[in-house]
């Protein structure tokens, strides 16, 4: 199959990433180098759109309560597109299988013969944790990490945190923000109200803002400081090991790890 302009339609989906530009892959670029069309997300950051300097631009986000295309719009546009003009290019934030949709417009492209190749992309369930010196596993503090969705398909946050509560694993929760006081309530529920917990919000942007806290104050201190969406929450003892600013008082201090773990104290207060 060619395309009006002779070329043979594929369609690539690539991981943008966490949100800092120079956090996307060489091959990512190289394919917006080579793009005809890009499809791009709310949470990809515009700046890596030069790389995709001939290509027509076409933007799809979806945010909460404003959606500019449906899903089921996007995967049309992707064949429609491909078959007009030959390379697209999908754009999403963090990795594209990673509550990306990915897959469903990879399959939806293939049923309609297009050539898919995908390119992942680094996940902001690792890489803005990182971003604050949160490691997701540590020696001798979590000896794994789960990623959940903080909004299902039917808005409702899922029911694996309730499972992930009573582990002593790293939890990170993806789009949760609206869902924060349940999320406290089901960890409370379960007697861990002084588990150490980190909300960061724009992850390793200029922008970023972060602030910790524990499952006993973490809704009032997110609220007093005005963090919002998006946002990646990160629940477990690993926070303690973060480099990252609090509020002591009226005062801001930047928590220096190597002198709390030479004192063999934990850098976090209630």
């Amino acid at each position: 199959m060619k395309t009006i302009t002779g070329k043979s339609p594929k369609l690539t989906l690539i991981g943008a990433g966490p949100g800092d530009p120079e956090l996307l892959t060489l091959k990512a670029v190289k394919a917006l180098n080579e793009a005809d069309v890009v499809l791009y997300d709310s949470l990809v950051n515009e700046e890596i759109l030069k790389h995709a300097n001939r290509a027509l631009l076409v933007f799809v986000g979806k945010r909460k309560g404003n959606h500019s295309h449906t899903q089921e719009e996007i995967n049309e546009l992707i064949v429609n597109y491909a078959s007009d003009f030959g390379h697209v290019v999908r754009v999403k934030g963090g990795d594209p299988f990673v509550f990306g949709r990915g897959k469903e417009e990879e399959n939806f492209a293939l049923a309609h013969g297009i050539e898919v190749e995908v390119i992942p992309g680094i996940s902001s369930s690792v890489a803005v944790p990182a971003s604050v010196g949160i490691p997701v596993t540590a020696r001798g503090v979590a000896e794994s990490f789960w990623v959940i969705t903080g909004t299902t398909s039917n808005r409702e946050l899922s029911k694996d945190l309730t499972l992930a509560a009573q582990s002593s694993a790293t939890v990170v929760v993806l789009m949760g923000m609206s869902k924060l006081r349940e999320i406290a309530a089901i960890y409370a529920s379960f007697g861990k109200q002084d588990l150490p917990i980190a909300i960061i919000q724009d992850g390793t942007k200029s922008e970023q803002k972060e602030v910790v806290g524990t499952i006993q104050n973490i809704v009032e201190i997110s609220e007093n400081q005005r963090i919002a969406a998006p946002a990646v929450i990160v629940i477990g003892e690993v926070v303690h090991l973060a480099r990252v600013k609090k509020q002591l008082k009226e005062d801001w201090i930047l928590e220096d790890e190597f002198i709390f773990q030479n004192l063999n104290t934990l850098p976090f207060s209630n």
